[in-house]
């Protein structure tokens, strides 16, 4: 495992070796930090010197999970299996089916808008949340490592027989993808490769595939991520940074020099409602959903006396005769985002940093 690096401007360095990163701490040369869960040092001084080598970064998206690796010639620096958003259609059509009733309940409301987006290209809400998950993920790892290319396996509708010109113009999964790749061409160079490339290279380097899809195995999602990383700095002849006047063919791995990897799960908010969907005795609707909880932005990584690192979830009104204002808050595991508990105190939980996924280390076997 290596460590990344940043300048005091927190632009991204080559990694470094964890003895080397204790060495620098303990002499008072950097100062270690998190990024999202994953542990960096910032340098306190100006470095040796800013060369950096090309450094890919591999993307295997999926339908429910997803391959990123970052790797240069000589190491593999980090694998990251992420699960996919696909919950927002689901969570629309309950927010349709809530305005309907609504309407025929005859409940006051606000007269329609015109409709400002006819002639502006808009992506479908669950579409849309799909590929800017992949998208922060990409500007996540470059604000760690100096990416010079993204490495992207293609992936495409599938066409009518009758129509061959439809899902290619017109399909969600198309109009997507295209917006994620112009975002991508933003940060660093794009490299596009089909399917039928990606199990070519994994033949050629004896590879296998598991064929268990929901798997958080190397096998599963991040062999793909990583040969395709490979292939890029390990077949290509590239003219290094900082030394203008010298090539290098690179040699890239024959086998995988690093399978660990982290598991990052985005985290699903309940954004703030009208009213909950089925009212409750009395015919009372309460308000649900929200990002603040008693003060605590949800998601927020927290240090509890008892329970210790843990996230804040959503928050309920426990009165009580000496404080009849009392709210509580509910904790969640960071492993298994499982809830800990219903009735901790804000002023009890220590704020650590704002996140909106929970990450973990996958052991390997």
């Amino acid at each position: 495992m290596f460590v990344p690096v940043v300048d005091k401007n927190n632009c991204p360095l080559m990694p470094t070796t964890p003895g080397r990163a204790r060495r620098w701490i303990k002499s008072g040369k950097a100062t270690p930090f998190f990024k999202k869960g994953v542990f960096c040092v910032r340098l306190n001084q100006e470095p040796s010197n800013r060369n950096t080598q090309p450094i890919a970064v591999g993307v295997d998206p999926g339908s429910k999970r997803e391959g990123y690796t970052v790797k240069s010639q000589a190491h593999t620096y980090l694998n990251i299996q992420t699960h996919a958003v696909d919950w927002v259609q689901d969570r629309v059509e309950v927010r349709r089916n809530m305005r309907r009733a609504r309407r025929y309940r005859h409940t006051p409301c606000r007269q329609n808008r015109k409709n400002r987006l006819v002639i502006k290209q808009k992506l479908p809400p669950s579409t849309r949340s799909r590929w800017q998950w992949k998208l922060r993920i990409c500007k996540w790892l470059t604000s760690m490592f100096p990416v010079s290319t993204f490495v992207v396996e293609d992936i495409k509708a599938k066409t009518w027989k009758k129509a061959h010109k439809w899902n290619s113009m017109f399909s969600p999964l198309e109009v997507g993808k295209k917006w994620f790749y112009s975002e991508l061409e933003r940060l660093a160079n794009l490299e596009i490769r089909t399917g039928n490339e990606t199990y070519e290279m994994r033949q050629e380097l004896g590879l296998k595939k598991s064929k268990n899809k929901l798997s958080n195995k190397f096998d599963a999602h991040c062999v793909d991520s990583w040969v395709l990383a490979n292939w890029f700095v390990g077949g290509e002849t590239v003219l290094w940074e900082g030394f203008p006047q010298s090539t290098a063919t690179l040699k890239g791995h024959t086998n995988p020099d690093n399978t660990a990897l982290i598991e990052v799960v985005p985290l699903e908010f309940h954004r703030r409602q009208l009213h909950r969907l089925q009212h409750q005795s009395g015919h009372i609707r309460p308000r649900y959903g929200g990002t603040i909880s008693d003060g605590l932005k949800r998601g927020s990584l927290v240090k509890h006396p008892k329970y210790g690192f843990c996230y804040v979830g959503g928050w309920q009104e426990s009165p009580t005769t000496k404080d009849p204002n009392r709210k509580t808050i509910s904790l969640h595991s960071l492993s298994t985002g499982k809830r800990l508990t219903q009735n901790a105190l804000s002023k009890d939980c220590k704020f650590c940093t704002y996140s909106s996924w929970r990450i973990t280390a996958v052991k390997t076997a």
